[in-house]
């Protein structure tokens, strides 16, 4: 019984939930530092009911839809030809931000960790971390991707070390910390890196195909797995702001040595780097894959454009964490749910639900675009 409990939920939930967290939650204190904690639970409660919404909204079309596939292959199947090539486009320069994201963290990770054994720049430990990576990529070492989930689970483990080795540390009035200047200046700030932290969509073929024997529980599987990720993230919230306060880094781990003994910071900081290596790889890997099998090219070109992008967008100064977020979860992400919600209406959706969440997506864009330039 409990053999059949772990197969039919437990594995699932495991999957989907860990591919839904990656390196954007580790933004989400500095957040609600900006905007103030009852904003962000606020932001929570809507995205969470706006992602969930989505979520099932695209369980009903991949359970209609013939054969298995990938989005744009949902988006080219319902859409037509352009649609699917600009539903290609965005996954691609979606996966290249994420890419950029992960190195710039990734390389914070290690520079904040081998900073006292090996001082040198932060652009060198970058350029040692995409070295690694590129290495792994091209050769398709499975091994390290295949690591990803014991790699979240030693980061999940050493947070909740660090919750019960800094209890008596961790001050109520730091998470409820309060400027109202600064709350309204940052209003909208939430909006793009929550998305982008819960958005799971590409998975859920993936669970799909695991459970294909009883498809009805995709819908529960789903739901289940995006409430435990929300909670998950609110509890990190809470960790890193009663911690460090106002003195919350962007990337919420590296400002952790400031409050922690070395050792445990030194660890998390590790935990972190490995988690965003795992992750790059994995990324990295099924996006030269999709550069090989949708656009036709060979292997060595699609290996340069997937390693050589997110380090020239570095080297050319997109080094700013926040803003690729909101830029990926507001923008890219939106496009992906209006084309979620045209799909919807070509199986008959109800208008009163895809109107509404339509603008929400479409006001996201205009405002996440205005966000990014300025």
């Amino acid at each position: 019984m409990f053999k059949d409990l772990f197969k039919s939920y437990i594995y699932p939930i495991a999957v989907f939930s860990g591919g839904m967290i990656g390196v954007g939650f580790f933004s989400l204190p500095y957040i609600a530092m900006k905007v103030g904690v009852w904003e962000m639970l606020g932001y929570f409660l809507v995205l969470t009911g706006l992602v969930v919404a989505i979520n099932l909204i695209f369980c009903k079309i991949s359970l209609k839809t013939p054969d298995y596939k990938r989005f744009p292959g949902f988006v080219g199947y319902y859409l037509g030809k352009w649609p699917k090539i600009f539903s290609l486009m965005s996954v691609t320069f979606s996966t290249f931000g994420v890419l950029l994201v992960y190195l710039l963290v990734g390389g914070q990770f290690l520079a904040s960790f081998f900073q006292l054994i090996l001082p040198a720049g932060n652009l060198v430990y970058v350029l040692v971390y995409f070295f690694l990576v590129s290495i792994i990529i091209y050769f398709d070492i499975k091994v390290v991707a295949k690591a990803e989930f014991w790699v979240l689970f030693l980061l999940f483990s050493s947070l909740v070390l660090i919750f019960f080795s800094c209890f008596a540390q961790i001050k109520i009035s730091n998470i409820f910390i309060t400027d109202f200047k600064l709350q309204i200046s940052n209003l909208f700030l939430p909006y793009g890196p929550i998305l982008f932290a819960l958005w799971g969509i590409g998975l859920i073929p993936e669970v799909e195909e695991m459970i294909r024997a009883d498809k009805k529980r995709l819908k529960s599987i789903i739901t289940i797995s995006t409430l435990i990720v929300s909670v998950f993230y609110l509890l990190f919230i809470f960790l890193i702001l009663g911690i460090s306060g106002n003195q919350t880094d962007q990337s919420a781990l590296t400002g952790l040595k400031f409050f922690l003994p070395n050792i445990l910071a030194s660890a998390a900081l590790l935990i972190g780097a490995f988690a965003t290596f795992t992750a790059f790889v994995t990324q990295g890997t099924i996006l030269k894959k999709t550069l090989i099998f949708d656009l036709k090219i060979k292997h060595w070109q699609a290996f340069v454009m997937t390693c050589s992008v997110p380090l020239i967008l570095f080297l050319a100064g997109l080094r700013s964490f926040i803003p690729l977020l909101s830029f990926i979860g507001g923008v890219l992400l939106g496009v992906d749910g209006i084309f979620i919600l045209m799909m919807y209406k070509k199986i008959g959706g109800k208008k009163i639900i895809i109107y509404p969440l339509s603008l929400v997506f479409l006001f996201g864009i205009i405002y996440e675009i205005m966000y990014f330039i300025k």
